[in-house]
């Protein structure tokens, strides 16, 4: 089990010299892989998305694992932070997902929807703690528990919802942002509007039924963001340079 800073990539995407997950496990675990081993990341995660990723090192544990998952014999758990205050404690939605681009116009690709011809998606959300900022915008810390393995399924379940993940680029308060994040980079003006220079999504804990149980607390920017301390730190540093 490692625990995923953000930003990270969990496979090269194109050839370079970008830092990956699988390039530094590759590095830390040279002496097995001279002997046998392999490595095999179980549950991925997206680049911005920080937290618990279970990882096999070797060819029995690979098949094990995968074959769990597969059997969804392993529970998964994310802490997100999301914009405003559900009307709900706990809420469950099975809504199906398809690519956006299939069903209506969309300049990103990869983009995911709620559609009815969509593959099948159910995420159950549970309220862990609602709070406020100082300039008095209402957020909630919502834990996701979800039941299949869609591509972006809680962030858009989460935004179909109407409570988006703070950060969101994609599914926040414009998909234009993401288009202009990757022409110029973080800026003061992404920031005004995305309070955070990444999803605000984190794999809190994994389990393996029957079995062990892996717990990850929010990391460090998630946790300053719920109590305050970036906004302060936020009024007290000079601004960012676009």
């Amino acid at each position: 089990m490692v625990d995923k800073p953000p930003f990270l990539l969990i496979h090269p995407t194109k050839p370079g010299s970008a830092r990956t997950l699988w390039g530094e496990l590759k590095q830390l675990l040279a002496f097995e892989m001279a002997n046998g081993g392999q490595i095999s990341i179980v549950n991925r995660l997206d680049r911005e998305t920080s937290g618990l990723v279970l990882v096999a090192k070797n060819a029995m544990a690979a098949r094990r694992f995968g074959l769990l998952m597969q059997e969804q014999r392993i529970g998964k758990e994310y802490l997100a932070i999301a914009w405003g205050w559900p009307e709900w404690e706990t809420h469950s939605l099975d809504a199906p997902l398809a690519r956006q681009g299939a069903h209506l116009p969309s300049a990103i690709w990869l983009k995911q929807m709620v559609h009815p011809n969509g593959a099948p998606a159910r995420t159950d959300f549970r309220v862990e703690q609602r709070f406020t900022q100082n300039r008095g915008e209402r957020f909630s810390v919502v834990r996701a528990f979800p039941r299949t393995g869609r591509t972006h399924q809680i962030r858009v379940h989460l935004a179909s919802l109407g409570h988006p993940i703070v950060g969101d680029k994609i599914y926040g308060p414009d998909e234009k942002l993401y288009l202009e994040f990757i022409e110029t980079g973080w800026t003061t003006e992404l920031e005004r509007q995305l309070l955070l220079p990444r999803h605000a999504l984190h794999s809190a804990v994994l389990e393996i039924e029957g079995g062990e149980r892996w717990v990850n607390a929010l990391p460090p920017d998630l946790a300053d963001f719920v109590t305050g301390r970036h906004e302060r730190e936020c009024e007290c540093s000079p601004s960012l340079s676009s």
